[in-house]
């Protein structure tokens, strides 16, 4: 059964692509550098994922009073994200709507291709409306709403041609590296990570795998349309209060004063 629209975003299948949106994002130049130069993602890569979720459920879902903690948690947590241009470096910005609006795509087109993957495609009322609903995860922040694109159509232009002309470079790499293969951090999140990382490698287009170093094979392949198959028999069938557990506890935690 496929969830009503309100429920969209709150499917707890859609963690099977926070890989695959870290990775896309850390694919940007400029997102990379800062990441790489500023994260506490390796170090402590579960809080750093609740707090992005928590961001995202804030926003989709939360109270006015739960939007505007999460805005001046991620804003905090931008602050320092800075460095101007000089002979080493193009220099980044965390408050650069560019990029800002690549982070917004990668969550909005990832969360897509789970549930489609999951849920079978969207019919053009539940597209748009999930389309809306992912624009507002970049313009709670300082993205102009005029940047993001008017429609899924535009949307598809901008994105195809960003994903084409991404490469990592070494620093984002290594990030990646360290966060698909923890060396610390609670033993649930280590012994899970075998199959986070075969996840995000099917979720990735070809040369990402590539330039991150993923192993894939045509086996791999097989192995992963056949576990979202399974996925898609069994996950719909959960009840609810499982399926939408994460998004609950994520804004349980949330303080909003």
């Amino acid at each position: 059964m496929v969830p009503g629209l309100a429920d969209l975003g709150a499917e707890g299948i859609l963690l099977a692509g926070a890989g695959r949106a870290i990775l896309l994002q850390l694919a940007h130049p400029a997102i990379g550098q800062g990441v790489a130069e500023h994260t506490t993602f390796i170090e402590r890569p579960v809080d750093r994922l609740r707090n992005t979720l928590t961001y995202v459920y804030a926003i989709v879902y939360g109270t006015d009073g739960q939007v505007k903690a999460v805005r001046r948690m991620v804003n905090r947590a931008h602050a320092p994200v800075q460095r101007p241009p000089d002979e080493t470096s193009k220099g980044y910005n965390a408050y650069d709507a560019a990029s800002q609006l690549w982070v917004a795509a990668t969550l909005y087109d990832t969360a897509v291709t789970v549930f489609e993957r999951v849920y079978g495609p969207l019919d053009d009322e539940a597209a748009d409306y999930m389309y809306r609903e992912y624009a507002k995860l970049g313009t709670a922040l300082q993205l102009p709403a005029e940047l993001w694109p008017p429609d899924r159509a535009a949307f598809g232009a901008y994105y195809n041609g960003r994903l084409q002309s991404l490469s990592p470079d070494d620093a984002a790499v290594r990030v990646a590296h360290g966060l698909l293969h923890p060396k610390s951090g609670p033993l649930w999140y280590r012994a899970v990570m075998p199959f986070a990382r075969f996840l995000t490698a099917g979720f990735l287009p070809d040369h990402l795998r590539r330039d991150f170093g993923l192993t894939w094979s045509a086996s791999h392949g097989r192995r992963f349309d056949l576990t979202m198959k399974c996925t898609a028999v069994v996950y719909p069938r959960l009840p609810q209060r499982i399926r939408h557990w994460f998004k609950n506890y994520c804004l349980g935690q949330l303080d909003p004063a």
